[in-house]
């Protein structure tokens, strides 16, 4: 596998030829403060997640924080591709259900690009 570095992003050309992109993921730091309003929000971005192929490696679970101010809930969500997960934050249907989520909790969230070049 060759690895490139484009504007667009990390990719790789698979064994096939094929190109891949490195994929993109969610990492959001959530405090619940309406857990009412907060659950009709974990049901309107089922839409949204849906129709951009999310998957949720983290929700919730236990967790240890030696460094930082941890927040009270964790979630990474993976996308095929760091622009699809921008996409999704930016869609109407995610925006839609982030409406229940303001008000309801105070969330730091970040849309990341992954690695998937060589390791130590």
């Amino acid at each position: 596998m060759v690895e490139r570095r484009l504007d667009i992003g990390i990719w790789a050309v698979g064994n096939h030829g094929e190109i891949m992109m490195a994929k993109g993921y969610w990492i959001a730091r959530i405090d619940v403060t309406n857990p009412d309003k907060y659950q009709d929000y974990m049901k309107a971005n089922a839409a949204a997640f849906n129709k951009f192929g999310a998957r949720f490696i983290v929700r919730g679970g236990k967790f240890e924080a030696p460094e930082g101010t941890p927040r009270a809930r964790n979630v990474v969500l993976e996308f095929a591709e760091y622009a699809t997960a921008v996409a999704c934050y930016h869609s109407p249907e995610y925006q839609a259900a982030k409406a229940f989520r303001d008000g309801a909790a105070a969330a730091d969230l970040l849309i990341i690009e992954g690695y998937d070049g060589g390791q130590p």
